[in-house]
């Protein structure tokens, strides 16, 4: 059916006048190309990949996820060395406040530990002592491996993050700090 509302016919194009419209060129691949290009392909990849597992490279940025409560004061700290821990650089991103008119809210909890778990450059998630929230939160982040630091101050879970990087070892940093946070 047509727009206008009557029927209209399909559109019929043969084979041989797709083949012979100018500009228009037909591409084989054979065998050998095909190889050609995954050979490629799998050079450009595998190096890319290797890195990965060998730790973090010097300079690389690592990301903290920090509960709002914490937030002022873990940057306080964080800028008090810089922003860096070692060769590393370290940013903190402040969470939203999973409280709501003094309710905790799970949602806020689940989303908060999600971002922290998405993120490749997450090496910590500093949270208030909360033993409801731990709960919910502390099995999404053991599921990606992200340690948590548990503290009253984000001047004290800040700075005891910024001291565990530079003693990390060569490996996961996340693995290392999981270790030495002893929640593995």
């Amino acid at each position: 059916m047509s727009v206008l509302g009557g029927a209209t016919g399909a559109s019929r194009l043969s084979r041989k006048t797709i083949e012979e419209a100018p500009g228009v060129q037909r591409r084989r691949f054979g065998a050998r190309r095909v190889v050609s290009v995954i050979a490629t392909c799998m050079l450009l990849i595998v190096p890319a990949g290797c890195g990965a597992g060998g730790g973090v490279s010097k300079d690389a940025t690592v990301t903290a996820y920090v509960e709002a409560s914490l937030c002022p004061e873990a940057k306080q700290e964080l800028a008090k060395h810089g922003g860096r821990a070692g060769d590393l650089r370290v940013q903190a991103i402040c969470l939203a406040s999973p409280r709501e008119a003094r309710k905790l809210s799970l949602a806020t909890l689940g989303a908060n530990a999600r971002r922290a778990t998405e993120d490749s450059t997450s090496v910590a998630y500093l949270e208030a002592p909360d033993p409801k929230a731990s709960r919910f939160v502390h099995p999404i982040l053991e599921t990606a491996e992200v340690p948590w630091i548990s503290a009253s101050s984000g001047s004290a879970a800040m700075s005891r993050l910024l001291t565990l990087i530079p003693d990390a070892n060569s490996g996961s940093l996340r693995e290392s700090l999981r270790e030495e946070l002893n929640e593995t």
